[in-house]
């Protein structure tokens, strides 16, 4: 389905960035992959500091970062689930770990 046929309900958050500043799907992907790299770099920073805030409270949002990472690394992939995802998935879930 393209762009323009898409119901206003399944646009994804590329598809409203390259309508907003009119540009293409890569270029808003490249936005955002910087974006991306930028959060992560300041998410590592700010573990590496002492604080008073217990580090099981803090890995809870580092582990949220760490779907969403899989999630929009390679495109939408919480929108248009594709087989990566499943089978990370289905990996995670279903298959057990050999120790």
């Amino acid at each position: 389905m393209k762009f323009n046929q898409r119901r206003e309900d399944e646009w994804s958050t590329i598809d409203y960035y390259m309508k907003e500043y009119g540009v293409t799907a890569q270029e808003a992907y490249d936005v955002f992959n910087k974006h991306i790299e930028s959060a992560w770099k300041d998410t590592n920073q700010e573990f590496l500091k002492p604080r008073e805030m217990p580090t099981e409270v803090l890995n809870r949002s580092l582990n949220l970062s760490r779907v969403m990472d899989v999630f929009y690394k390679e495109g939408d992939g919480y929108t248009h689930v594709k087989k990566p995802i499943k089978d990370a998935i289905t990996s995670l879930l279903l298959e057990p770990i050999t120790l």
